[in-house]
């Protein structure tokens, strides 16, 4: 989305007076909202980017639950409060 706002500067407008029609132009484009809107926004992840991940995680717990057993790791406790 390319949204422009642009203002040129008048005969005997002062610095301070460009500025404020240039930030009312922008307020009136609705162009930060726009921005703020997108701003925490990902994309999704691909398929086989999924897919990778997953593969990984499996590797790494079985890894871990391999150590576990030989006794080289700790087996931590469950986390969170359960259910009610």
């Amino acid at each position: 989305m390319a949204t422009n706002a642009e203002v040129t500067k008048n005969e005997g407008e002062s610095a301070v007076n460009l500025i404020r029609r240039f930030s009312r132009r922008v307020q009136g484009a609705q162009v930060i909202p726009a921005v703020r809107g997108g701003r925490y926004f990902a994309r999704p992840k691909s398929k086989q980017v999924k897919r990778k991940h997953a593969l990984k995680v499996i590797k790494r717990r079985e890894e871990v639950q391999e150590l576990i057993k030989l006794g080289k790791m700790v087996e931590r406790a469950p986390r969170g409060r359960g259910r009610r």
